[in-house]
């Protein structure tokens, strides 16, 4: 169940949300950076059970093995 809020902020901090976030997106941005700060969770539990979705640790694999290679074109 959703509940509405209504929350006020600096126009800046607004415009910097649509920009990043986009338009009708605003809400689940700030609800996925809010979330593990108010919800309690295992995150030993939530660990095994991510690993235990095959076709999630192999995208995950194949994600973290293409990247590793961006970061010798970092500047330093």
């Amino acid at each position: 169940m959703q509940k509405k809020l209504t929350v006020t902020i600096d126009e800046r901090v607004y415009a910097g949300l649509h920009r990043v976030a986009g338009r009708r997106r605003i809400s689940r941005f700030v609800e996925s950076l809010v979330r593990p700060h108010v919800i309690g969770k295992d995150l030993e539990t939530a660990y095994r059970q991510m690993a235990q979705e095959e076709a999630r640790e192999a995208e995950a694999l194949e994600w973290a093995e293409a990247t590793v290679g961006d970061v010798a074109d970092e500047a330093r």
